[in-house]
């Protein structure tokens, strides 16, 4: 398969915004990130402690994720954003849903833009999110309406990720029971589809890599985040 190729860059070191990584996915992109040498420093931003202590990070508790904006010139040095927090769909009306999905995430990103728009900001959607709209899941819609707004707001670049199954570091401290039993399996469904079956190690490093070298294209599908995981 013919994948559209990396942009060379000039970009070294990165230094990286964190949300949700109380949460599966926020946590594995922070192991990632923590392994990574072209990562030199993280800021988390939850509304709980993360449990990670490092050299490298520095952790800031809000209630309100859009409250970022208090930290001002501190945010001026941070030149990457990848945005994992969210909710699951399941149980809720599309109100609450849409509050807790498109209007969190905007919010952030438009005060994280007033303060530093030279930056990357990469979000975590999924594999089925809808661009139209318009289609008949309410989540796939939310999602997409999300995309298309964080497309338009002017930072450097923003790349919406749309993951597939993601299987967990193995040291994982925030991981629900149903993610454990699919990580239990994950072995046997790997070699059917590998550019969907990805790990979190993998979704970390494409973001890493996509912020350092850029890429062709801004929706970004398994089988993007794939290739760049794999190509430095």
């Amino acid at each position: 398969m013919d994948i559209n190729h990396l942009e060379e860059g000039v970009m070294q070191k990165l230094h990286v915004i964190i949300t949700g990584a109380t949460g599966m996915v926020g946590e594995g992109v922070l192991q990632a990130c923590l392994a990574n040498e072209q990562v030199e420093s993280i800021l988390l931003v939850n509304r709980k402690p993360s449990q990670y202590q490092s050299e490298k990070i520095k952790e800031v508790i809000l209630s309100d994720l859009s409250d970022i904006s208090q930290l001002g010139a501190a945010l001026k040095i941070y030149n990457a954003c990848f945005f994992c927090a969210g909710v699951s769909s399941v149980g809720m009306k599309e109100e609450e849903y849409y509050q807790k999905t498109y209007t969190l995430t905007i919010n952030f990103a438009e005060a994280l833009l007033r303060e530093q728009p030279d930056m990357t900001f990469c979000y975590v959607s999924g594999t089925g999110t809808d661009s139209t709209e318009q289609g008949r899941l309410m989540w796939a819609r939310v999602k997409g309406k999300t995309e298309n707004k964080l497309l338009r707001l002017p930072f450097k670049a923003v790349f919406n990720f749309r993951p597939g199954f993601m299987r967990p570091y193995p040291d994982a401290k925030h991981i629900k029971g149903f993610f454990k039993f699919l990580r239990a399996i994950y072995p046997v469904l790997r070699p059917w589809k590998p550019s969907y079956f990805l790990t979190l190690e993998e979704v970390g490093n494409a973001m890493i890599n996509v912020s350092l070298h850029d890429y062709n294209k801004d929706i970004l599908e398994p089988a993007d985040i794939s290739f760049l995981a794999a190509n430095k």
